[in-house]
């Protein structure tokens, strides 16, 4: 069951570490850009083996629903953070045909980042995921996770690229926007939509689109830093 995100944008942007800098959509380290530039695209299997076995960075365990045990550890390697849980459908931000208030019980017309020109995001045609607010379990600003972050998310043999766009509760994970569950072939119906399980959200540290809403700069910033990923492994 989706719990409700949490949709203050002022506190968001705060908890999760500053957002509003100037920097370049794709924030690489000058010496790697260009290392990054070649190759094709990565393989689910090749990401999902260069993470190999958990590095617990989490304090606690986060439930997927509010009625699930807290069995979901976030883990690190230098260069990401990730879980793997299930997909709640969040549909929040820009009301649309898909997202709204008669399509979504839960919907709320505010997400916790704003595109660049001041309106909430569009979870339906935006590839986004929700992370948990800072808490005693894990604090995502601390492991440079933000508002724009970049984002793999995995599922079966399907890799999406998206950002880190709304904030949810603090002991609960596993959601992402409408497009994103659309784009890795999960069903995106709000109301009963979502993957019990079997989904990966690999976010890259220090990694930021600008602005938030550009989906081409986070498709090639994701597949970019992918390349690296599993070449330094």
């Amino acid at each position: 069951m989706r719990v409700p995100s949490l949709t203050l944008a002022v506190a968001g942007a705060t908890l999760l570490a500053p957002a509003a800098l100037p920097v370049p959509a794709v924030a690489l380290p000058p010496g790697e850009r260009s290392m990054a530039r070649g190759g094709g695209a990565v393989a689910a299997t090749d990401l999902l083996a260069r993470l190999g076995e958990c590095h617990q960075i989490s304090r606690g365990r986060y439930r997927t629903d509010t009625d699930s045990p807290a069995d979901v550890p976030v883990c690190g390697t230098r260069d990401a953070v990730y879980w793997k849980a299930d997909l709640d459908i969040d549909c929040d931000g820009q009301s649309t045909a898909r997202c709204n208030g008669r399509t979504d019980p839960q919907f709320t017309d505010s997400t916790a980042f704003e595109q660049s020109d001041g309106r909430h995001l569009n979870a339906e045609t935006l590839p986004y995921i929700v992370v948990p607010a800072p808490s005693p379990i894990w604090n995502p600003g601390k492991d440079g996770v933000r508002g724009g972050s970049v984002v793999a998310v995995i599922y079966r043999d399907r890799v999406q690229y998206a950002v880190v766009g709304d904030t949810g509760p603090r002991d609960v994970i596993g959601e992402a926007s409408y497009a994103t569950a659309r784009r890795l072939g999960i069903r995106a119906d709000p109301r009963g939509g979502g993957a019990p399980s079997g989904v990966t959200y690999i976010i890259f540290k220090n990694s930021r689109v600008d602005p938030i809403e550009d989906d081409a700069a986070a498709a090639a910033a994701g597949a970019r830093l992918a390349r690296l990923l599993v070449a330094d492994g």
